[in-house]
């Protein structure tokens, strides 16, 4: 079924575990994305950005195929816009029935991030649509660097950005980043900071930069508050790898069946990440659909 993304999270900070969010780009990443989803009865969170989308293609194109899919579902699952920046692009996924967009403000100055976060909402709750912004900066593994402290959220202004912009979810950098980290390189995550913005907040709260930060540093995140968690560039990363390892395997293989291959590997990959973060067997089958926590 889908759902806002605001039902699915708020359960989540509710109940204290995380909730995957995988950037997908055709139908064999989100059928085994919501497929891993049944099978573990978790819901999920289909995300794409809007670069993403343009080099592609387009909303009408992608939204339909998670709509379907969704509809079809027996657990929840929510479509949301990774990244939006400029007001068009989240107009058109508001349009084209996402139920959640994310605006990033995160390299604007505070007071316009709020101001512009706050139009956002605005929009998007007229319409039932929610709404995650981001505070702080997360910048990108391949820099190698430690992320500065000062880049950091700052828990005074979070509950101050939460309180002037009513947004549904916050997005807060506690040293991940995006991107492949270099060889060997575990992030360094400060979890002082983000038990203290989860009790400051006590809201949903996202980890951007997912992908390669480690078990560990997952499952604490998890238990420090994180409820939504972004993977990008590890799904990406296992359907090349199951590719090429098709490819090497049988020069015979054709192109449907390498698909076949990629969506089975990815399925798989989902489902030991959702145990990871907790998600699994949160959701489970009634007469009347879903049981969730009631």
């Amino acid at each position: 079924m889908l759902v806002s993304m605001k039902a699915i999270l708020d359960d989540a900070n509710q109940h204290g575990y995380g909730v995957m969010a995988m950037n997908s780009i055709n139908l064999e990443m989100v059928r085994a994305g919501i497929q891993a989803a049944e099978e573990e009865k978790s819901a999920i969170i289909i995300q794409m950005g809007p670069n993403q989308i343009k080099q592609h293609a387009s909303m009408k194109d992608l939204a339909p195929i998670v709509k379907n899919l969704a509809e079809s579902a027996s657990i929840p699952v929510a479509l949301n816009l990774d990244h939006g920046t400029n007001y068009e692009d989240i107009i058109a996924a508001v349009q084209a029935g996402f139920t959640n967009v994310m605006f990033d403000g995160s390299s604007l100055s505070f007071e316009e991030n709020v101001a512009k976060s706050e139009l956002v909402v605005s929009v998007a709750h007229s319409v039932g649509c929610s709404v995650e912004a981001e505070l702080g900066h997360v910048g990108q593994a391949v820099d190698g660097d430690d992320l500065d402290q000062d880049l950091l959220t700052n828990v005074a202004q979070a509950k101050e950005f939460v309180e002037r912009t009513g947004v549904d979810a916050l997005a807060v950098a506690v040293g991940t980043a995006h991107g492949d980290y270099p060889k060997g390189k575990v992030p360094k995550l400060d979890f002082e900071r983000l038990a203290q913005l989860k009790a400051e907040l006590d809201m949903p709260l996202v980890l951007h930069g997912g992908s390669g930060a480690g078990e560990e540093n997952l499952k604490q995140a998890v238990a420090c508050g994180i409820n939504k968690i972004n993977v990008c560039t590890d799904a990406f990363s296992h359907c090349v790898q199951t590719m090429a390892e098709s490819l090497s395997d049988s020069k015979k293989m054709d192109y449907l069946a390498i698909s076949m291959t990629v969506e089975a590997n990815l399925k798989q990959f989902v489902k030991d990440y959702m145990r990871v973060i907790g998600s699994s067997g949160r959701y489970g089958y009634g007469k009347t659909g879903y049981n969730g926590h009631e």
